[in-house]
């Protein structure tokens, strides 16, 4: 009964967390896939790269519903049927549990033919609803690194290494703090080509407004003449 249940959570969460926002928006909003631009990549950063700000707020909408649903339910789900350790701390592995399979999900879709986001924003999500306390450091690591860099992925990275952590820091029950782990990992696999930029002094800035325009500009450019060597 518990294997087919934690089945169950897996399956659902996995498949809710497969409701990519930045697919649905950039189809809906402006009849396009965002995965056919700038990094491919269906996420926050390469949306604003290409389309700026205008719909952002219907992205991170059907994100944060995507993945805050799994992982209340799952909550509940665990915290009612097993046994173990203190209501408190089954909630938080339910939780926890349920967002690393909505993380899954959005990373790899198959709604989407595997091809997701990298689950910065899932991830984020999940935590806040996991312990406020966690979330608030994960997201300020996370905004301090982008601020002093304005490296994204960076910000990222350093997030994911600092959540399991941040866990421990709490005392917080073992099993939540392995599971965070592999929010962690996830999210460093996912960036492992940024990573590969970060070393290599390539990867991207964040920019806004004009230095936007003039990134996006320069990029379709460098495209336009790949595509003209190749004929």
């Amino acid at each position: 009964m518990e294997i087919l249940l934690l089945l169950a959570i897996a399956a659902g969460s996995y498949l809710l967390g497969g409701l990519n926002g930045a697919i649905i928006t950039s189809r809906l909003v402006y009849r396009d896939d965002i995965r056919n631009h700038g990094s491919g990549n269906a996420g926050l950063t390469n949306f604003y790269r290409t389309y700026g700000s205008h719909a952002i707020f219907l992205l991170i909408l059907i994100d944060v519903l995507k993945t805050a649903v799994p992982v209340i339910v799952s909550g509940m789900l665990v915290s009612d049927t097993f046994t173990f350790a203190s209501v408190e701390e089954r909630v938080l592995v339910g939780r926890t549990f349920g967002g690393l399979f909505a993380m899954v999900g959005h990373a790899y879709p198959c709604l989407y033919k595997f091809k997701g986001g990298k689950g910065v924003l899932a991830g984020g999500t999940a935590v806040l609803f996991m312990d406020i306390r966690v979330g608030l450091i994960v997201w300020g690591v996370f905004f301090v690194a982008v601020v002093l860099t304005k490296y994204v992925s960076l910000g990222s990275i350093l997030a994911g290494i600092a959540l399991p952590f941040t866990f421990l820091l709490f005392g917080s029950n073992p099993w939540a703090v392995v599971l965070s782990a592999l929010y962690g990992l996830l999210l460093i696999y996912r960036h492992r080509e940024n990573i590969v930029r970060l070393f290599c002094g390539e990867e991207r800035k964040l920019s806004f407004g004009k230095q936007r325009k003039a990134a996006l500009e320069q990029e379709q450019q460098a495209k336009a003449n790949e595509e003209e060597q190749t004929k």
